[in-house]
């Protein structure tokens, strides 16, 4: 776990590095190519409080673009390991027990976070297409999300 947090905090700061490098130093091949990396922002999401990923290594990683159209939803479901994601655009109605009254909207802008064991559904209940970006921090061989609610349980 802490190898794994240590590894999570290296790749942020590799990033934020690589964004600087690519703009303020630009480099070319001996072709005259710019070999500096193409650094493109597709989601941000605000979060209001501390983010803190625990998963137990070693860790598969997979980021996903999800489209849930009006009327639709993930169905009930549980992960092994932990998510982060943005919603890119639309509200996401969000049904989890972390909730106070169990439930939550998120909007475009806004980040929402999952942690493993507990039961929770998102659902578009609006007019448009909700757009969510999301990485997956899973135990690998698990998978990402567990539609068997008897495989579920909040103190894992």
């Amino acid at each position: 776990m802490r190898m794994f947090r240590r590894a999570l905090a290296t790749t942020a700061a590799s990033a934020a590095f690589i964004t600087t490098a690519g703009v303020a130093l630009p480099s070319a091949s001996a072709e005259g190519r710019s070999t500096a990396p193409v650094v493109r922002e597709v989601a941000e999401g605000r979060q209001e409080g501390p983010v803190r990923v625990d998963v137990d290594g070693p860790v598969q990683v997979n980021y996903r673009k999800i489209t849930i159209p009006p009327g639709g939803g993930t169905g009930q479901h549980c992960h092994y390991g932990e998510l982060v994601g943005v919603v890119k655009k639309g509200k996401l109605t969000h049904y989890a027990p972390v909730h106070p009254g169990g439930v939550r909207t998120f909007k475009a802008g806004e980040s929402i976070v999952e942690g493993s064991g507990y039961v929770h559904e998102g659902r578009n209940e609006g007019k448009k297409d909700v757009v969510l970006w999301v990485t997956y921090m899973t135990p690998e061989g698990k998978p990402l999300a567990e539609p068997d609610l008897s495989k579920c349980d909040a103190k894992r």
